[in-house]
């Protein structure tokens, strides 16, 4: 039987997926959770897998789900979605907006985690109805706190390549801001490995009538973030995309108080580990030389944290997977590129030499992503990942991000 036929028989059962699945969606939107704290959202995945015949494994790296159904001889296929929301207020105005707060946050799901955990439930649904028409294993990650860059690496630490077979090869998706109904694949780097930086700059408190008695750590902070929008243009080379941005400053409590420090926390995206090494030590060449020409009393302090891996597809994979889109979409099988938001989806399988590929489906409603296409403003009319306007449109996207997952598994399984 071929591929395509072996999809086509997988994916009969789609409409009756979707009667359950678009509601499902909905409530996921409405009741979003925050990192390391999914847990009604995991008892739901947990519920449903076992329904469907799945060996489940709970708790795996806190709130993690992880779901097994083997069928025969063959390979091997991870399947991953990531569960957790954002501490964002919805303003999306949808009937199902989010209006959930987490002790006195707001939460949202402004990433489209609750769009990947539907697709990758609909998906693991109708392959077990169809498991005649494949052989192998097939293993279902639902995976806590992506957001914070620890979720993945949580999970296998706490064992999960102890509990499932090895898997041949591991297979993601992220919903985007580009045309739903489109599905995008991209060998080798794909999404930037990311390192958050929290810098804190000492200076002498004093009034601020009285500056000459002070050293002012806001005109340091300031200096600081100004001489650091040169790394990226006087010491990476062109050809090298890097994006460095400063999202936060914070210091003193009053207008006329110079106070004894400043922080600054910043963000760095990069696809070359020694690029990445180039400029972190840059950065901190930067910030030490402005505080000893500012006469700083104290060293300064570094901190990184929320640091992800590069997404770095295994080319042979993505081909696979690529070619498979190609007969199922059509035109609508495009190229991704590279895309300089971040993912810890490698931290699975990378240091365990598993092969992966992860691809974009499309999330923005058609027209409204043509027209601004049209009138040049997808910039400003289409809102991108982690803005509180965004809210795929419930189809196509749940319908690609399950045709997706099933035809990329159906190439091995």
């Amino acid at each position: 039987m071929s591929r395509e036929t072996r999809a086509s028989a997988v994916l009969a059962g789609l409409d009756e997926v979707r009667s359950w699945q678009e509601d499902l969606y909905r409530h996921l939107h409405a009741h979003p959770e925050l990192s390391h704290q999914e847990h009604d959202t995991a008892a739901e995945v947990s519920s449903r897998l076992r329904e469907w015949g799945y060996r489940v494994h709970d708790g795996v790296g806190g709130t993690g789900v992880v779901g097994i159904l083997s069928h025969g001889d063959g390979p091997t296929v991870l399947l991953r979605a990531d569960m957790d929301a954002l501490p964002v207020r919805e303003e999306t105005g949808l009937p199902y907006a989010s209006t959930v707060e987490a002790d006195g946050t707001p939460v949202m799901h402004a990433c489209g985690h609750d769009v990947h955990v539907t697709c990758l439930l609909g998906a693991a649904h109708l392959l077990a109805a169809g498991a005649q028409h494949w052989n192998g294993t097939l293993v279902t990650v639902f995976q806590p706190a992506e957001e914070t860059a620890d979720g993945a690496r949580g999970m296998v630490e706490d064992g999960l390549h102890e509990l499932v077979p090895r898997p041949d090869v591991a297979l993601g998706q992220h919903v985007l801001p580009f045309r739903a109904g489109q599905v995008a694949t991209n060998p080798g780097p794909t999404l930037a490995a990311g390192d958050s930086m929290r810098i804190t700059v000492y200076g002498r408190g004093a009034h601020g009538s009285m500056p000459q008695s002070a050293v002012d750590p806001v005109v340091l902070a300031s200096m600081i973030v100004v001489r650091l929008q040169t790394i990226v243009s006087r010491e990476v080379a062109p050809s090298e995309p890097v994006v460095l941005t400063v999202g936060s400053i914070r210091a003193g409590s009053k207008s006329n108080i110079i106070p004894d420090d400043a922080v600054i926390e910043l963000n760095l995206r990069t696809y070359d580990e020694q690029v990445r090494t180039t400029v972190l030590k840059a950065i901190e060449r930067i910030v030490t030389a402005e505080c000893h020409a500012s006469n700083s009393p104290r060293e300064p302090r570094f901190e990184l944290f929320g640091r992800y891996p590069l997404t770095d597809n295994d080319p042979d994979v993505t081909r696979r997977v690529a070619d498979a889109f190609a007969d199922f979409f059509g035109d609508d099988a495009t190229a991704l590129g590279r895309w300089s938001a971040s993912e810890d989806f490698s931290d699975l399988v990378g240091d365990h030499g598993i092969a992966y590929s992860y691809w974009g489906i499309g999330g923005i409603d058609p027209e409204q992503y043509d027209r601004a296409a049209r009138e040049g403003r997808l910039g400003q009319d289409i809102p991108a990942n982690h803005s509180p306007g965004f809210a795929p449109a419930i189809q196509p996207t749940l319908d690609v991000g399950t045709q997706a997952l099933v035809v990329a598994a159906l190439e091995w399984l």
